[in-house]
């Protein structure tokens, strides 16, 4: 039987798949979309074990402020690298333009 944490987090992965490419989304903004009580916080968690999940694409979830804060999961540049390879521009570990490229799942999936 798996946990409630475990199915929370195939919630956060089914709807990271869907963020399209060249968009991003935040930890809060799935949150919210899930109606967990937990927050960003357990998206975040989430996103730290899906990294050996090639079809969670993590790197499209920043924090509210378009930070990569999640980058050193990654290693190295990765996160802005597959982000820069979809269109997104990066700078200083931030998202250039963040609101034309934000992805609300409250909004998007009706």
């Amino acid at each position: 039987m798996a946990s409630s944490q475990e199915n929370l987090f195939d919630d956060i992965y089914q709807v990271v798949r869907l963020i399209p490419v060249g968009r991003v989304t935040s930890y809060g903004a799935i949150a919210q979309y899930l109606g967990t009580k937990a927050g960003a916080r357990m998206v975040g968690w989430a996103m730290n074990a899906c990294h050996s999940m090639p079809d969670v694409p993590a790197h499209r979830v920043v924090n509210r402020n378009g930070v990569l804060s999640g980058k050193h999961h990654f290693g190295g540049n990765v996160m802005q690298e597959r982000l820069e390879a979809e269109g997104v521009k990066v700078e200083n570990d931030k998202i250039i333009d963040f609101n034309k490229h934000f992805w609300n799942p409250s909004t998007e999936l009706l």
